[in-house]
Protein backbone atom coordinates (compact mmCIF):
# COMPACT_ATOMS: atom_id res chain seq x y z
CA UNK A 1 0.00 0.00 0.00
CA UNK A 2 1.01 3.60 -0.56
CA UNK A 3 1.60 6.01 2.29
CA UNK A 4 -1.70 7.41 3.59
CA UNK A 5 -2.50 11.05 2.89
CA UNK A 6 -3.12 13.21 5.92
CA UNK A 7 -6.51 14.83 5.51
CA UNK A 8 -7.21 17.82 7.68
CA UNK A 9 -10.81 18.82 8.30
CA UNK A 10 -11.55 22.53 8.40
CA UNK A 11 -13.33 23.95 11.42
CA UNK A 12 -17.01 24.42 10.72
CA UNK A 13 -19.87 25.44 12.95
CA UNK A 14 -22.35 22.65 13.50
CA UNK A 15 -25.19 22.40 10.99
CA UNK A 16 -24.34 25.48 9.02
CA UNK A 17 -25.53 24.98 5.45
CA UNK A 18 -24.39 25.89 1.94
CA UNK A 19 -25.96 25.07 -1.41
CA UNK A 20 -24.62 24.59 -4.93
CA UNK A 21 -27.01 24.50 -7.91
CA UNK A 22 -25.96 23.54 -11.43
CA UNK A 23 -28.04 25.35 -14.05
CA UNK A 24 -28.39 24.75 -17.79
CA UNK A 25 -28.17 27.60 -20.31
CA UNK A 26 -30.86 27.14 -22.95
CA UNK A 27 -31.60 29.07 -26.10
CA UNK A 28 -34.67 31.24 -25.56
CA UNK A 29 -35.95 30.44 -29.06
CA UNK A 30 -35.11 26.78 -29.70
CA UNK A 31 -34.90 25.47 -26.14
CA UNK A 32 -31.64 23.68 -27.00
CA UNK A 33 -28.52 24.10 -24.89
CA UNK A 34 -26.22 27.07 -25.53
CA UNK A 35 -22.45 26.82 -25.16
CA UNK A 36 -22.33 30.29 -23.63
CA UNK A 37 -21.08 29.96 -20.07
CA UNK A 38 -18.04 32.14 -20.82
CA UNK A 39 -20.24 35.03 -21.96
CA UNK A 40 -22.58 34.73 -18.98
CA UNK A 41 -19.70 34.45 -16.52
CA UNK A 42 -18.01 37.49 -18.06
CA UNK A 43 -21.18 39.50 -17.49
CA UNK A 44 -21.13 38.64 -13.76
CA UNK A 45 -17.35 38.54 -13.36
CA UNK A 46 -17.51 40.35 -10.02
CA UNK A 47 -19.76 37.66 -8.51
CA UNK A 48 -17.71 34.84 -6.92
CA UNK A 49 -20.83 32.77 -6.27
CA UNK A 50 -21.21 31.97 -10.00
CA UNK A 51 -18.74 29.43 -11.37
CA UNK A 52 -18.04 27.40 -14.51
CA UNK A 53 -18.68 23.69 -14.69
CA UNK A 54 -17.50 20.76 -16.84
CA UNK A 55 -19.56 21.78 -19.87
CA UNK A 56 -19.84 25.19 -21.51
CA UNK A 57 -23.65 25.00 -21.31
CA UNK A 58 -23.64 25.10 -17.49
CA UNK A 59 -23.07 27.57 -14.67
CA UNK A 60 -23.10 26.79 -10.97
CA UNK A 61 -24.73 29.17 -8.51
CA UNK A 62 -23.63 28.80 -4.87
CA UNK A 63 -24.79 30.27 -1.60
CA UNK A 64 -22.52 31.45 1.15
CA UNK A 65 -22.20 29.70 4.51
CA UNK A 66 -25.63 30.15 6.09
CA UNK A 67 -27.38 29.38 9.37
CA UNK A 68 -30.67 28.30 7.83
CA UNK A 69 -31.88 26.81 4.56
CA UNK A 70 -34.13 29.82 4.09
CA UNK A 71 -31.12 32.12 4.28
CA UNK A 72 -29.23 29.93 1.79
CA UNK A 73 -32.15 29.88 -0.66
CA UNK A 74 -32.50 33.66 -0.41
CA UNK A 75 -28.79 33.98 -1.15
CA UNK A 76 -29.20 31.72 -4.20
CA UNK A 77 -32.19 33.74 -5.35
CA UNK A 78 -30.25 37.01 -5.29
CA UNK A 79 -27.41 35.54 -7.33
CA UNK A 80 -29.86 33.82 -9.67
CA UNK A 81 -31.45 37.19 -10.42
CA UNK A 82 -28.06 38.55 -11.47
CA UNK A 83 -27.37 35.61 -13.75
CA UNK A 84 -30.86 35.80 -15.27
CA UNK A 85 -30.39 39.48 -16.00
CA UNK A 86 -26.98 38.84 -17.57
CA UNK A 87 -28.28 36.00 -19.73
CA UNK A 88 -31.41 37.74 -21.04
CA UNK A 89 -29.69 40.01 -23.64
CA UNK A 90 -27.99 36.89 -25.03
CA UNK A 91 -31.41 35.25 -25.60
CA UNK A 92 -30.53 32.66 -22.96
CA UNK A 93 -32.90 31.23 -20.36
CA UNK A 94 -31.89 29.36 -17.22
CA UNK A 95 -33.23 25.84 -16.68
CA UNK A 96 -33.00 23.46 -13.76
CA UNK A 97 -33.29 19.70 -14.23
CA UNK A 98 -31.18 16.56 -13.85
CA UNK A 99 -30.83 16.33 -17.64
CA UNK A 100 -31.91 18.34 -20.68
CA UNK A 101 -34.91 16.60 -22.32
CA UNK A 102 -33.60 16.52 -25.89
CA UNK A 103 -30.07 17.98 -26.19
CA UNK A 104 -27.47 15.51 -27.46
CA UNK A 105 -24.32 14.91 -25.42
CA UNK A 106 -22.06 14.67 -28.49
CA UNK A 107 -22.71 18.30 -29.44
CA UNK A 108 -21.67 19.82 -26.10
CA UNK A 109 -18.37 21.64 -25.56
CA UNK A 110 -16.10 21.07 -22.58
CA UNK A 111 -15.02 24.09 -20.53
CA UNK A 112 -11.44 25.08 -21.30
CA UNK A 113 -9.78 24.10 -18.02
CA UNK A 114 -6.95 21.61 -17.51
CA UNK A 115 -8.82 19.54 -14.89
CA UNK A 116 -11.78 19.03 -17.24
CA UNK A 117 -9.55 18.17 -20.20
CA UNK A 118 -7.80 15.57 -18.05
CA UNK A 119 -11.14 14.09 -16.96
CA UNK A 120 -12.39 13.76 -20.54
CA UNK A 121 -9.08 12.37 -21.77
CA UNK A 122 -9.20 9.66 -19.13
CA UNK A 123 -12.89 8.77 -19.20
CA UNK A 124 -13.52 9.24 -22.95
CA UNK A 125 -17.04 8.25 -24.09
CA UNK A 126 -18.49 8.07 -20.58
CA UNK A 127 -16.91 11.38 -19.60
CA UNK A 128 -18.44 13.08 -22.63
CA UNK A 129 -21.83 11.69 -21.56
CA UNK A 130 -21.87 13.83 -18.40
CA UNK A 131 -24.62 16.11 -19.66
CA UNK A 132 -26.16 16.20 -16.19
CA UNK A 133 -27.03 18.76 -13.54
CA UNK A 134 -27.30 18.38 -9.76
CA UNK A 135 -27.70 20.08 -6.40
CA UNK A 136 -25.10 19.73 -3.64
CA UNK A 137 -25.94 20.42 0.01
CA UNK A 138 -23.08 21.08 2.45
CA UNK A 139 -23.83 20.70 6.16
CA UNK A 140 -21.27 21.75 8.75
CA UNK A 141 -19.85 19.03 11.03
CA UNK A 142 -18.16 20.36 14.13
CA UNK A 143 -16.16 17.22 14.92
CA UNK A 144 -14.27 15.16 12.34
CA UNK A 145 -15.02 11.99 14.32
CA UNK A 146 -18.70 12.39 13.40
CA UNK A 147 -18.25 12.68 9.65
CA UNK A 148 -18.03 9.02 8.62
CA UNK A 149 -20.75 7.69 10.99
CA UNK A 150 -23.13 10.42 9.83
CA UNK A 151 -22.21 9.74 6.21
CA UNK A 152 -23.01 6.03 6.58
CA UNK A 153 -26.34 6.89 8.22
CA UNK A 154 -27.26 9.35 5.45
CA UNK A 155 -26.72 6.55 2.94
CA UNK A 156 -29.63 4.65 4.51
CA UNK A 157 -31.98 7.48 3.43
CA UNK A 158 -30.27 8.07 0.10
CA UNK A 159 -33.26 6.78 -1.95
CA UNK A 160 -35.64 9.18 -0.23
CA UNK A 161 -33.64 12.19 -1.41
CA UNK A 162 -33.11 10.72 -4.87
CA UNK A 163 -36.79 9.90 -5.40
CA UNK A 164 -38.06 13.30 -4.23
CA UNK A 165 -35.57 15.23 -6.37
CA UNK A 166 -35.72 13.01 -9.48
CA UNK A 167 -35.92 15.27 -12.53
CA UNK A 168 -34.16 13.43 -15.37
CA UNK A 169 -36.56 11.08 -17.14
CA UNK A 170 -35.50 12.12 -20.65
CA UNK A 171 -32.17 11.67 -22.40
CA UNK A 172 -31.28 12.80 -25.94
CA UNK A 173 -34.94 13.02 -26.88
CA UNK A 174 -36.14 9.73 -25.43
CA UNK A 175 -37.98 8.73 -22.30
CA UNK A 176 -35.54 6.46 -20.48
CA UNK A 177 -38.13 4.81 -18.24
CA UNK A 178 -36.13 6.09 -15.25
CA UNK A 179 -37.09 8.83 -12.81
CA UNK A 180 -33.43 9.80 -12.40
CA UNK A 181 -31.36 8.83 -15.41
CA UNK A 182 -28.71 11.24 -14.10
CA UNK A 183 -28.04 9.00 -11.09
CA UNK A 184 -27.01 6.06 -13.24
CA UNK A 185 -25.12 8.13 -15.80
CA UNK A 186 -23.00 9.86 -13.18
CA UNK A 187 -21.87 6.65 -11.50
CA UNK A 188 -20.13 5.57 -14.72
CA UNK A 189 -17.23 7.86 -13.84
CA UNK A 190 -14.54 5.80 -12.06
CA UNK A 191 -14.58 7.93 -8.89
CA UNK A 192 -18.33 8.63 -8.74
CA UNK A 193 -21.28 6.77 -7.25
CA UNK A 194 -21.82 5.36 -3.78
CA UNK A 195 -18.95 5.98 -1.35
CA UNK A 196 -16.98 3.18 0.29
CA UNK A 197 -18.28 2.56 3.81
CA UNK A 198 -15.24 3.63 5.79
CA UNK A 199 -15.42 3.05 9.55
CA UNK A 200 -12.40 5.16 10.50
CA UNK A 201 -10.79 8.34 9.21
CA UNK A 202 -7.43 6.63 8.74
CA UNK A 203 -9.08 4.21 6.29
CA UNK A 204 -10.20 7.19 4.22
CA UNK A 205 -6.68 8.63 4.39
CA UNK A 206 -5.22 5.31 3.25
CA UNK A 207 -7.69 5.15 0.35
CA UNK A 208 -6.85 8.68 -0.77
CA UNK A 209 -3.13 7.93 -0.50
CA UNK A 210 -3.54 4.83 -2.63
CA UNK A 211 -5.61 6.63 -5.27
CA UNK A 212 -3.06 9.44 -5.47
CA UNK A 213 -0.20 6.94 -5.69
CA UNK A 214 -1.63 5.02 -8.64
CA UNK A 215 -2.80 8.16 -10.44
CA UNK A 216 -6.56 7.69 -10.19
CA UNK A 217 -6.94 11.18 -8.71
CA UNK A 218 -4.74 14.24 -8.36
CA UNK A 219 -6.70 15.82 -5.50
CA UNK A 220 -9.44 14.87 -3.06
CA UNK A 221 -12.17 16.78 -4.90
CA UNK A 222 -11.88 14.32 -7.79
CA UNK A 223 -13.63 11.74 -5.60
CA UNK A 224 -17.13 12.49 -6.85
CA UNK A 225 -19.11 10.33 -4.44
CA UNK A 226 -22.82 10.85 -3.89
CA UNK A 227 -22.10 11.60 -0.22
CA UNK A 228 -18.60 12.68 0.75
CA UNK A 229 -16.66 14.57 3.40
CA UNK A 230 -15.49 17.99 2.28
CA UNK A 231 -12.27 18.53 4.26
CA UNK A 232 -11.78 21.98 2.70
CA UNK A 233 -15.02 23.30 4.16
CA UNK A 234 -15.49 21.09 7.21
CA UNK A 235 -18.78 19.75 5.90
CA UNK A 236 -20.56 16.63 4.81
CA UNK A 237 -21.47 17.18 1.16
CA UNK A 238 -24.64 15.43 0.00
CA UNK A 239 -24.62 15.27 -3.81
CA UNK A 240 -27.61 12.98 -4.29
CA UNK A 241 -30.22 15.35 -5.70
CA UNK A 242 -30.97 15.86 -9.37
CA UNK A 243 -30.96 19.46 -10.53
CA UNK A 244 -33.90 21.32 -8.96
CA UNK A 245 -36.31 23.03 -11.33
CA UNK A 246 -37.25 25.83 -8.92
CA UNK A 247 -36.24 27.59 -5.72
CA UNK A 248 -39.09 26.20 -3.62
CA UNK A 249 -38.07 22.60 -4.23
CA UNK A 250 -34.38 23.27 -3.74
CA UNK A 251 -35.46 24.62 -0.35
CA UNK A 252 -37.50 21.57 0.59
CA UNK A 253 -34.94 18.99 -0.56
CA UNK A 254 -32.17 20.92 1.17
CA UNK A 255 -34.19 21.20 4.39
CA UNK A 256 -34.74 17.45 4.45
CA UNK A 257 -31.01 16.89 3.90
CA UNK A 258 -30.09 19.45 6.54
CA UNK A 259 -32.44 17.92 9.11
CA UNK A 260 -31.27 14.36 8.46
CA UNK A 261 -27.62 15.29 9.04
CA UNK A 262 -28.45 17.19 12.23
CA UNK A 263 -30.68 14.34 13.44
CA UNK A 264 -27.92 11.79 13.04
CA UNK A 265 -25.42 14.15 14.66
CA UNK A 266 -27.71 14.52 17.68
CA UNK A 267 -28.16 10.75 17.87
CA UNK A 268 -24.39 10.38 18.09
CA UNK A 269 -24.26 12.97 20.87
CA UNK A 270 -26.87 10.98 22.77
CA UNK A 271 -24.78 7.82 22.49
CA UNK A 272 -27.26 6.01 20.28
CA UNK A 273 -26.04 3.86 17.38
CA UNK A 274 -26.63 5.21 13.89
CA UNK A 275 -28.30 3.08 11.21
CA UNK A 276 -26.21 1.36 8.56
CA UNK A 277 -26.94 -1.02 5.69
CA UNK A 278 -24.92 -3.58 3.76
CA UNK A 279 -23.51 -2.15 0.53
CA UNK A 280 -25.68 -4.46 -1.58
CA UNK A 281 -28.82 -2.96 -0.05
CA UNK A 282 -27.52 0.55 -0.66
CA UNK A 283 -26.80 -0.24 -4.31
CA UNK A 284 -30.25 -1.78 -4.75
CA UNK A 285 -31.88 1.28 -3.18
CA UNK A 286 -30.01 3.57 -5.54
CA UNK A 287 -31.23 1.61 -8.54
CA UNK A 288 -34.82 1.34 -7.30
CA UNK A 289 -35.16 5.05 -6.57
CA UNK A 290 -33.52 5.98 -9.88
CA UNK A 291 -35.82 3.64 -11.79
CA UNK A 292 -39.14 4.11 -9.99
CA UNK A 293 -38.81 7.45 -8.21
CA UNK A 294 -41.84 8.11 -6.05
CA UNK A 295 -43.15 4.61 -6.70
CA UNK A 296 -40.00 2.89 -5.42
CA UNK A 297 -40.27 0.30 -2.68
CA UNK A 298 -37.06 0.86 -0.75
CA UNK A 299 -35.12 -1.15 1.81
CA UNK A 300 -35.28 0.70 5.10
CA UNK A 301 -32.95 -1.17 7.45
CA UNK A 302 -30.17 -3.73 7.68
CA UNK A 303 -32.72 -6.51 8.24
CA UNK A 304 -34.19 -5.92 4.78
CA UNK A 305 -37.52 -4.36 5.77
CA UNK A 306 -39.19 -2.59 2.84
CA UNK A 307 -41.59 0.32 2.47
CA UNK A 308 -42.98 2.54 -0.27
CA UNK A 309 -40.60 5.48 -0.36
CA UNK A 310 -43.36 8.07 -0.02
CA UNK A 311 -44.63 6.37 3.15
CA UNK A 312 -41.11 6.26 4.53
CA UNK A 313 -40.57 9.94 3.73
CA UNK A 314 -43.83 10.80 5.54
CA UNK A 315 -42.57 8.97 8.62
CA UNK A 316 -39.28 10.81 8.50
CA UNK A 317 -41.06 14.17 8.25
CA UNK A 318 -42.76 13.44 11.56
CA UNK A 319 -39.48 12.39 13.17
CA UNK A 320 -37.64 15.45 11.87
CA UNK A 321 -40.26 18.09 12.73
CA UNK A 322 -38.55 19.02 16.06
CA UNK A 323 -35.18 19.12 14.29
CA UNK A 324 -36.58 21.50 11.70
CA UNK A 325 -37.87 23.79 14.45
CA UNK A 326 -34.39 23.82 15.95
CA UNK A 327 -32.76 24.57 12.59
CA UNK A 328 -35.28 27.21 11.56
CA UNK A 329 -36.48 25.36 8.46
CA UNK A 330 -39.90 24.08 9.54
CA UNK A 331 -41.68 25.70 6.58
CA UNK A 332 -39.19 24.33 4.04
CA UNK A 333 -39.36 20.83 5.51
CA UNK A 334 -43.15 20.94 5.58
CA UNK A 335 -43.07 21.75 1.85
CA UNK A 336 -41.81 18.21 1.22
CA UNK A 337 -45.46 17.22 1.79
CA UNK A 338 -46.29 19.12 -1.41
CA UNK A 339 -43.91 16.91 -3.39
CA UNK A 340 -45.57 13.85 -1.86
CA UNK A 341 -49.02 15.17 -2.85
CA UNK A 342 -48.27 16.66 -6.26
CA UNK A 343 -45.40 14.53 -7.49
CA UNK A 344 -41.76 15.10 -8.33
CA UNK A 345 -40.33 16.94 -11.32
CA UNK A 346 -39.91 13.81 -13.46
CA UNK A 347 -43.66 13.20 -13.15
CA UNK A 348 -44.52 16.78 -14.14
CA UNK A 349 -42.17 16.56 -17.13
CA UNK A 350 -43.79 13.38 -18.38
CA UNK A 351 -47.25 14.92 -17.93
CA UNK A 352 -46.24 17.91 -20.08
CA UNK A 353 -44.85 15.59 -22.75
CA UNK A 354 -48.11 13.61 -22.82
CA UNK A 355 -50.19 16.78 -23.15
CA UNK A 356 -48.06 17.90 -26.11
CA UNK A 357 -47.94 14.58 -27.99
CA UNK A 358 -44.34 13.89 -26.95
CA UNK A 359 -42.98 17.33 -27.90
CA UNK A 360 -40.00 17.74 -25.56
CA UNK A 361 -39.62 21.41 -26.51
CA UNK A 362 -42.77 21.91 -24.45
CA UNK A 363 -41.05 20.19 -21.52
CA UNK A 364 -38.15 22.64 -21.77
CA UNK A 365 -40.59 25.55 -21.80
CA UNK A 366 -42.26 24.18 -18.67
CA UNK A 367 -38.90 23.85 -16.91
CA UNK A 368 -37.93 27.42 -17.81
CA UNK A 369 -41.34 28.58 -16.57
CA UNK A 370 -40.83 26.81 -13.22
CA UNK A 371 -37.43 28.46 -12.86
CA UNK A 372 -39.00 31.89 -13.42
CA UNK A 373 -41.95 31.20 -11.12
CA UNK A 374 -39.76 29.83 -8.33
CA UNK A 375 -42.14 26.97 -7.58
CA UNK A 376 -43.65 23.89 -9.29
CA UNK A 377 -46.26 24.52 -11.99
Amino acid sequence: MAAPTTLGFARSDRSTVGLEWELALVDADSGDLRQAADAVLAAVADEPKVKPELLANTVEVASGVCRTVGEAVADLAATLDRVTTAAAPLRIDLMGSGTHPFAHWARQKVTDKARYATLIDRTQWWGRQMLIFGVHVHVGIEDRAKVLPVSRAVMTVFPHLQSLSASSPFWAGEDTGYASNRALLFQQLPTAGLPPGFDRWDQLEQYVGDMLHVGVIEEFSELRWDVRPSPQFGTLEVRVADGATNLAEIGSISALTHCLVEHFSAELDAGRPLPTMPPWYLQENKWRSARYGMDAIVITDADGAEELVTDSVAGWLDTLAPVAQRLGCADELDAVHQILRRGASYQRQRAVARRHDGDLSAVVRSLVAEMRAGHPL
